[in-house]
């Protein structure tokens, strides 16, 4: 941890940091969301993702006329929001849990 920050945007442009906010964000959003407009779940994670790692990226100076950030923002997107589908189902689906875990 720098400077006192729990995210560093080289953190968020990391699979791990990304991933773990972009489980937040759709966590503390996703009831919101399906107020107004009914998004698969993996969708919207999609979308987080992206966004997150193109603001990381954006921040660490990639150049942001280059098509190539956002091809690679893209593909990097489906690698953070499988991570993030991961980190829930293990919240919800605890290692080592009776009733459906696996250990």
């Amino acid at each position: 941890m720098r400077d006192g920050q729990f995210f560093t945007w080289e953190a968020l442009s990391a699979m791990g940091g990304a991933s773990l906010l972009t489980f937040f964000i759709v966590q503390y959003t996703k009831v919101l969301i399906d107020r107004y407009v009914k998004l698969p779940t993996d969708l919207l994670a999609l979308m987080v993702a992206y966004l997150v790692l193109l603001l990381a990226q954006l921040a660490l100076d990639a150049d942001a006329l280059d098509w190539r950030v956002y091809v690679l923002t893209f593909a990097n997107a489906f690698l953070v929001a499988a991570a993030s589908a991961q980190i829930q189902n293990k919240t919800l689906n605890p290692p080592g849990q009776r009733n459906g875990g696996q250990s």
